[in-house]
């Protein structure tokens, strides 16, 4: 049984290892957690460098979800992205089998409308990589028939759906200034806790206090202990508003998992982190 964890990125000023070069920080957030969101892809096609870099930083069994570039899912909303596209697959192409997912990223304007556009773009992309798809548009959260019509879209590709949870962050008024924020930016959509694929994906905004983001999460965990019964393998990414409990978080969400179902696997032990000397 195999459950993967991680969060928004792989290093924060709070976490340990920020004290590291930048191109060894991955190396001390993946003995941490054994995922990770690819977020920085949103904004441009990595360099080969960088995606060597990332090999050699993390173990085979080490996972990214990839965000396809914002070139491709909003300014071009996935029409005339062959060049694109392409250069994104060949610039990953190292990654391997770390690569869990392309995560196709879609703005909040991306409506059932458009649910034909989705369908021809996914049927483009490589068979042999997993796809993850993350809807924004209202309708198809508030409305059955296009909630539906999304699953039949996605489930004919094999594609997933990214389940992006914000019902703890919104359940209570905001208590600090990065909660503040967080309540202006992320969408506020009713929770989906469906599974289409054995490789489901679940995006968890908690608080900034991390008992109440562990509180929240008592959905997640029976959520994850069910796939993993019914032999589903599922990834959950942890956030916060300011993300500094992040990392910890995810580790005991992992443990949590584990003391349900021990068949799963435990994390690595984290690397240890020398202090700064002047010698």
């Amino acid at each position: 049984m195999e459950v993967h964890v991680g969060c928004a990125m792989w290093t924060h000023p709070a976490w340990p290892g920020r004290e590291l070069p930048s191109r060894e920080r991955l190396r001390s957030y993946a003995s941490h957690c054994n995922a990770v969101e690819g977020n920085t892809t949103f904004y441009a096609t990595p360099a080969a460098s960088t995606v060597a870099s990332w090999v050699e930083q993390t173990p085979p069994e080490f996972r990214f979800l990839l965000k396809l570039p914002k070139l491709v899912t909003h300014e071009r909303r996935l029409a005339d992205v062959a060049g694109p596209v392409r250069a994104f697959l060949d610039t990953i192409e190292p990654l391997g089998e770390r690569v869990h997912a392309l995560w196709v990223q879609l703005p909040a304007s991306f409506g059932p409308t458009d649910l034909d556009v989705l369908a021809a773009f996914l049927r483009r992309l490589p068979r042999e990589r997993r796809k993850a798809v993350e809807v924004r548009h209202p309708a198809f959260f508030e409305d059955e028939r296009w909630s539906a019509r999304l699953a039949e879209a996605l489930d004919a590709v094999g594609a997933e759906q990214v389940l992006f949870d914000t019902t703890v962050l919104f359940g209570a008024p905001p208590t600090s200034a990065a909660e503040e924020e967080a309540w202006q930016k992320k969408p506020r959509l009713p929770r989906r806790s469906h599974a289409l694929t054995t490789h489901p994906v679940v995006r968890y905004i908690g608080r900034d206090d991390d008992a109440r983001t562990a509180e929240g999460w008592q959905h997640w965990l029976d959520t994850v202990v069910r796939w993993l019964r019914e032999g589903r393998s599922p990834t959950i990414f942890v956030h916060t508003p300011d993300n500094a409990g992040a990392l910890a978080l995810a580790r005991r969400f992992h443990e949590e998992v584990r003391a349900r179902v021990p068949e799963v696997a435990p994390l690595p032990e984290p690397l240890p982190t020398d202090p700064l000397t002047l010698f």
